[in-house]
């Protein structure tokens, strides 16, 4: 962690009333379909006009790609859910430190796994930095990620605990100077 970051950032953040969180799950359950039919119909959409313009995208690359861009920032956030939604899981399990412990090692395994697993020819390389969003993390704080990470071989990034914890894999810089 750095100097200059707040400790009382790094904590578990409250745990929030259960009626709160139970109008907040009845609201995602609602929402979720709506989310959804809109996703679809913006890629309907998008690949309706792809299919009119195909003719426009073989004489310019940059209509294609600017389509590309526009269908990128239109669709990728109608993919996540909104940070007031509520989950399952989250509901039942609102205060209990242990479940939010074996959730930050299980999603920091996963990038561990991903970040030290080889390279298979013609493949990606694989991820060299990872975000941990505060909704795996805020029953026992950022500060607890920190941990799981720099035992896994992780450093901390630049990052905003009321958000995400921002992680890079350290080993990447080694194992791409022995020409791996």
């Amino acid at each position: 962690m750095y100097m200059y970051e707040d400790p009382a950032t790094w904590t578990p953040e409250r745990v929030r009333p259960r009626g709160q969180l139970t109008l907040r799950f009845v609201l995602t359950v609602l929402y979720t379909p709506v989310q959804i039919v809109l996703w679809i119909v913006a890629l309907a959409v998008f690949l309706a006009v792809g299919l009119v313009t195909e003719i426009i995208t073989v004489f310019s690359s940059s209509y294609e790609q600017g389509l590309f861009k526009t269908m990128d920032r239109v669709l990728d956030p109608l993919s996540k859910w909104p940070a007031w939604c509520v989950s399952w899981p989250e509901l039942r399990h609102e205060g209990d430190s242990a479940y939010y412990r074996a959730r930050v090692e299980k999603k920091v395994g996963r990038w561990t796994a991903k970040a030290s697993g080889p390279r298979k020819p013609g493949t990606p390389r694989p991820p060299v930095e990872c975000a941990v969003p505060v909704r795996d993390y805020r029953g026992v704080g950022g500060w607890y990620v920190a941990q799981v990470a720099a035992a896994q071989g992780w450093e901390l990034r630049p990052t905003d605990v009321r958000k995400e914890v921002r992680l890079w894999w350290s080993a990447a810089s080694t194992a791409e100077g022995m020409g791996r």
